[in-house]
């Protein structure tokens, strides 16, 4: 008994061309895909320098000449921004990279862009009002090798090395002359004489 074969019709040279495009262009996806979500989990897990190599790539993210990262969340109104000369009144959350929860403002709060850490005084600086951003601040611009502890409880807020997320919104920001001088001729309302210190003195320090 013999069974008749069928020949297959033969395939045209340009289609097989075509074929081996697109496995390549598959394959290379899929090369592509895992290497993003090796890159995800290094970064996760690795160093902070890796981490933040791994996120200035990130759709939005902009780095700065001392190395702050940055995302902008909402745009503000306007094109005026803080500077050192101003008192800033924020809405503020501080993570750690794993995301626990450090710091959180739990009202709009003053402070000096001259009397925060390094990379706090920087982020505030590139903000227009009503703005709200996010950002990467490395150990280098907080902290440093210097663990934080709370002083109440002496127990460790912040790990040495730590490299420090905020999500600030900049509810407006003032020069720090005009308070003074408020705080000035209200005190001279009352008897009282001209104050002294830094008007900033009782905000939190990120």
């Amino acid at each position: 008994m013999s069974i008749t074969a069928v020949p297959i019709a033969p395939v045209k040279r340009g289609y097989l061309v075509w074929l081996w495009i697109g496995i390549a262009a598959a394959l290379l996806l899929g090369f592509a895909l895992a290497w993003k979500g090796t890159a995800a989990v290094i970064a996760d897990r690795g160093s902070n320098a890796q981490f933040l190599s791994y996120n200035a790539g990130q759709p939005g993210v902009v780095q700065t000449a001392s190395g702050l990262q940055y995302r902008v969340l909402e745009k503000g109104t306007g094109t005026a921004k803080p500077t050192d000369e101003d008192l800033v009144l924020v809405n503020y959350k501080g993570t750690l990279r794993d995301g626990t929860v450090f710091d959180e403002s739990r009202q709009p709060t003053p402070m000096s862009p001259k009397g925060v850490v390094p990379g706090f005084g920087e982020a505030v600086k590139l903000m227009p009002k009503g703005s709200k951003y996010r950002f990467w601040i490395k150990p280098e611009l907080a902290y440093g090798a210097e663990a934080r502890t709370d002083p109440r409880t002496g127990q460790e807020v912040l790990p040495a090395n730590s490299l420090l997320i905020f999500d600030v919104e900049l509810v407006d920001f003032v020069p720090e002359a005009m308070v003074r001088q408020m705080q000035q001729q209200q005190m001279m309302q009352q008897g009282g004489g001209a104050p002294g210190g830094n008007p900033a003195d009782a905000a939190p320090r990120p």
